[in-house]
Formats: structure tokens, C-alpha cells, sequence
């Protein structure tokens, strides 16, 4: 352990609260894309043991990255500094059932807090594909699902309770702190550590789901007016097949029927052993003969669905499972939000080009030779449809209903499809085109600084200046968010060397990729300093103006 750190903790021995660290974690995205070690990973279980790594962090002048359950394939929870994993901070505190309103520690993992929920009739009325993820990295990152009933999953919170870089804690909502609470909804994890959250539950619920075979054509036919595809339900999303030119359309409403399997309820296929295994092994051979994956795609899907249209399963589930989905294999996600009127034109589009007519796509990159895996995942949402305030960084349209397609590229046994680059550069140029944004958490690969702040013009700047306000110093501030949100450093400002020994040994991020490479991220030390440091321990910094944290109300960090 470095040797400054073990005098600062010295200093601190009196206070009998527990630094749980421990050296040579290697930290891997779930699907692992990513990977680097961190100087330190720390696993706190209260919320003094949170202040004393803030504590030490701003003395030593190391970074803080806060990761969850790994799921975003994206580099952005990889850091050579300090890792705090809030898995062991996850506890229900209270439950107001009248009004249900759940009060939880942040680490709690959405599984585990909608089984908690059970116990008391309640549910989140909500979920995105699956419930891996802890209530802040899901909050973080602008996690949605699929309807337009309801917006992302932070239109349910009603209050976060945040930890600043000089160890205050500060409770935000609409009604406290508002500037704060509408940044800290998708905080990306540069503000400050999310410790509590105040969440709007429902009384819990069952769904009844029907899933059928249509021809593209007929969705993109019913996608809007009277009899809206999107509107027929309360939950709705497609798995677009693009070679067999169809899709799945699954649609679910609450219902008060009794759990268990409907009429035409038929075990997964590539849910069983014999079907995962056949499929992934087919996707491995696709690696070196991609022309086979339209043959794969027509009878892995046939398989699983059916071979012809029609109605193809239903049944009725608890909400907080009938929502899922399996992932199924590692995988790359590549998704965008664009506004849900542009659906047609971007699927279209996106055919033409699959099936090699580049004209008509109107997409300036080279088609030939490029197979891509299914489904295309089409979702929806509507930020329109909540009262909640309006997150700065919310990557949903304010204006109408948002839709979501994900490109997602399966990484049998570990290995990178060949299609990536090529596929990703081209469909990112067609959502940007139309005038999308991408998901924070998944795996844009062309876009620039620049071109972020272009998608949130209105809103940006302020989270920047609200951010570098309760973060000065730059405590939460890692290579991913410099790369993508925050402006390089003035002259004037600090270097990324940190105290100590300076050896140039920076955040070595292993890529997933056929040849095990790695990419040098930055050229930074693994005892990272802060890029905006003033000079000042973050003690004497200044709370935004009109953020009131917890010790000056008096409230002592209890529960609101």
C-alpha cells in the first residue's frame, strides 16, 4: 500500500471505522470488453466508511470510480485509481407502504430490491432488459425501458442523497437542491458517491404478454396513428430480424390473472442446453464464414419462434420477471435514442445498407462483406409521459416519445466479430444523422467531445459548471468522462501526476479483441491526481450556491 496512504491512515486510527481495500483487483466489464486494475478496490458497508475513502482520496489526491455490477461494456468504470464497489451497501431502509416510497442504500442491485419489494406487495414499475445493475449505476446512466407510459428509470426517484469530494452529504429532490437533483439523475458517477435513494414505488403487479411474428413491413406500417404498434400496450418492444425482414413484437399489459404459462407458452430453445450451446458455437463459425449468419439468423430465430407469422407465445408473469430478458452470450451494445417519428426512415435505411443497396441508405460507408448478428433491438420510452424533473444529461427526447435501437454484437466464446468496426461506424453515422444521441453506458466509438455537447446543447454546459461546482477538484472526474464531456485542463491547471513516485504507468485497459490487446488509455500515474486541483483540500471548497448539505440542516446523514 502506498506509503502516504498508510500515514493518512494513521492519523485516522482513532475513529475505529473500518477502510475495506485491498490491492491487485483486476476489474472486468461483465461482457469483457474492458479491463484495468485499480491501485485499490473498496468495498464499504456504511456510510461512514464511504466518508472516510472520500476522506482519503482528497488527501492523497487519488481518483474515485464507483462501479456497480460491470455491466456497461464501456470503459467508462475502468480506472488505475481507486475503485469503490457498493455491493456490501445495499440495504432496504424503509418502506412507507401507504405512500409507497422505498428508502434503499444505493449498492442494492435492482433484483434484490424488487424481492424486497415483494414482501410488501410493491414493485418498480418499470425495468429495462435485466436487473443486474444497482439502483445508482442504473439511475447513472439513463437505464430505460420499453413504453411509452413511462420515462427512464429516474423518472421514479423522488430524492438521491449524495456524498461531495469534502465528504458532506447533501440531499437533493425537486424540491431541495433542484439544479443538483436534476444533474445527479443520469450523474454518470462524476459528482459525487449516490448513497441513498428515495424511490416511487407501485402496488406490485402481474403483466400478460403475447409475442408474435410480423413482417417488417407491417410494423413500420402500424408504427404510428390510431392503432399505433407502440400504443397497444403498456409495454412494447421488437426484436428486428433484418435478413428474414421481420420481426418479433412483444406487447404486455397489467392484469390481475394468476401467474402461469398461456396456451401457446413454449420452452426457450436457446434458453436450454443444447440451444445455447448450438447457437453460440454457430455465431464462433460465423467468425471466419460470416455469410452464414442470415442462415443463423433464419434458423436460430425459427427455432426459438417459429418459422412462420402469427402469434408465436404468451402467458402471465410477475411484472419484475416477465419484464427480463436473457442476454445470453458477451456481447457488444451499440444503442441511440433518436425521436420515435424517425423509426422508419432509420430501419429502412439501416435495411437498405444490410442488404447492400449503399444508395439508398444514404450511408457513406462500404457494405460489402459486412454481416451482422440479430436481433436489432427496438425500444421505447416517453419522458413527456412523467412529472419527475427533466435530467440534464437524460439521453430521451423532451419533446415527444424516443426511440431506442440497439446494434448488438455477440462475442462468442470471447472473441470480437469482424463486422464491428465497419457496422458501428455505420450505424453511428445514421443515428447521428438523425439526430440521435447514445446510450452513456454502451459502445459509441466515433463520437467526439465535440459532438456531445452538440446533442445537448441546452444542457450540457450547466451539468459541467453545476459538476465542477460540488467537484472542483476533479475527485470523480476519470479518462472517460475527459475523453467525452469535460475539457482538457488550462496550463494553469494540475497534470495528471500525482503525489509520490511519478512512474509513467497509466491505465492499462485490456480491449476485447481476438489477439488480447491492450490500449494505453492515458499516460497517467496509477496514484492519480485530480486534473482541475486548485491547490486547496476540498475542505475549503464552496458548495454551489443554495446546495444545503445534511451536517448544516442538522440531519446527521439519517433519513429524510
Amino acid at each position: 500500500m502506498d506509503p502516504f496512504l498508510e500515514r493518512e491512515l494513521e492519523k485516522l486510527s482513532h475513529d475505529n471505522i473500518a477502510f475495506r481495500a485491498k490491492t491487485g483487483h483486476l476489474h472486468q466489464t461483465w461482457a469483457k470488453t474492458f479491463s484495468s486494475r485499480p491501485s485499490l478496490y473498496i468495498q464499504p458497508e456504511s456510510q461512514d466508511e464511504i466518508r472516510k475513502i472520500v476522506t482519503l482520496a482528497r488527501r492523497c489526491r487519488r481518483r474515485i470510480t464507483v462501479v456497480g455490477s460491470r455491466h456497461s461494456p464501456s470503459d467508462l468504470t475502468c480506472t488505475s485509481s481507486w475503485m469503490v464497489n457498493l455491493d456490501k451497501f445495499n440495504k432496504v431502509i424503509s418502506v412507507d407502504e401507504a405512500r409507497k416510497v422505498v428508502i434503499m442504500q444505493s449498492g442494492i442491485r435492482l433484483w434484490q430490491l424488487s424481492a424486497e419489494l415483494k414482501k410488501v406487495g410493491l414493485a418498480m414499475p418499470n425495468l429495462g432488459s435485466i436487473d443486474d445493475q444497482s439502483i445508482a449505476g442504473a439511475i447513472a446512466t439513463g437505464t430505460h425501458g420499453s413504453t411509452l407510459r413511462h420515462g427512464i428509470l429516474s423518472s421514479d426517484v423522488l430524492a438521491l442523497r449524495i456524498m461531495l469530494s469534502n465528504g458532506n452529504t447533501v440531499l437533493c429532490s425537486s424540491e431541495q437542491n433542484a439544479d443538483l437533483f436534476a444533474a445527479a439523475l443520469v450523474s454518470l458517477g462524476a459528482l459525487g458517491i449516490i448513497t441513498e435513494v428515495t424511490f416511487q414505488a407501485v402496488s406490485a403487479f402481474n403483466i400478460e404478454w403475447e409475442q408474435s411474428i410480423w413482417p417488417l413491413s407491417r410494423i413500420l406500417d402500424s408504427w404510428s396513428g390510431e392503432e399505433s404498434l407502440w400504443g397497444q400496450a403498456e409495454f412494447v418492444r421488437v426484436w428486428w430480424c433484418p435478413y428474414g425482414k421481420r420481426g418479433i413484437v412483444w406487447k404486455a399489459d397489467r392484469t390481475d390473472k394468476p401467474v402461469g404459462p398461456g396456451r401457446r407458452k413454449k420452452k426457450s430453445w436457446y434458453g436450454g442446453w443444447v440451444g445455447y450451446h448450438t447457437y453460440q458455437g454457430l455465431l464462433w463459425v460465423a467468425q471466419w464464414v460470416p455469410r452464414l449468419l442470415p442462415w443463423i439468423e433464419w434458423f436460430v430465430f425459427g427455432m426459438e419462434y417459429g418459422f412462420g407469422y402469427g402469434v408465436c407465445g404468451d402467458g402471465v408473469e410477475e411484472g419484475r420477471e416477465g419484464l427480463l430478458m436473457d442476454c445470453l452470450y458477451l456481447q457488444f451494445v451499440n444503442e441511440w435514442a433518436i425521436p420515435l417519428e424517425k423509426g422508419p426512415e432509420a430501419i429502412s435505411r439501416l435495411q437498405s445498407w444490410l442488404d447492400g443497396d449503399q444508395p439508398t441508405s444514404r450511408i457513406p460507408f462500404s457494405p460489402r462483406g459486412i454481416y451482422v448478428h440479430s436481433p436489432i433491438e427496438v425500444r421505447v420510452s416517453d419522458t413527456t409521459s412523467t412529472t419527475s424533473p427533466l435530467p440534464h444529461l437524460d439521453p430521451s427526447f423532451p419533446t415527444g416519445p424516443t426511440l431506442y435501437l440497439n446494434a448488438t454484437l455477440y462475442r462468442p466464446y470471447s472473441r470480437d466479430p469482424p463486422c464491428r468496426t465497419q457496422y458501428y461506424r455505420a450505424f453511428e453515422h445514421l443515428m447521428k444523422d438523425l439526430g440521435g444521441r447514445p446510450h452513456w453506458a454502451k459502445n459509441f466509438s466515433t463520437v467526439t467531445r465535440e459532438e456531445i455537447w452538440d446533442m445537448y446543447p441546452n444542457t450540457m454546459k450547466g451539468w459541467l459548471d453545476l459538476r465542477n461546482q460540488v467537484d472542483p477538484e476533479g475527485m470523480f472526474v476519470g479518462r472517460w468522462h475527459r475523453r467525452l464531456l469535460v475539457p482538457p485542463p488550462s496550463n494553469g491547471e494540475a497534470s495528471d501526476e500525482g503525489r509520490g513516485a511519478r512512474a509513467k504507468k497509466g491505465i492499462k485497459v485490456s480491449i476485447g479483441g481476438r489477439d488480447g490487446a491492450t490500449e494505453e488509455l492515458a499516460s497517467t500515474t496509477s496514484e492519480e491526481s485530480f486534473v482541475m486541483m486548485q491547490g486547496a483540500e476540498a475542505e475549503g471548497s464552496v458548495f454551489l450556491q443554495g446546495i444545503v448539505a445534511d451536517e448544516e440542516k442538522g440531519t446527521g446523514g439519517e433519513e429524510a
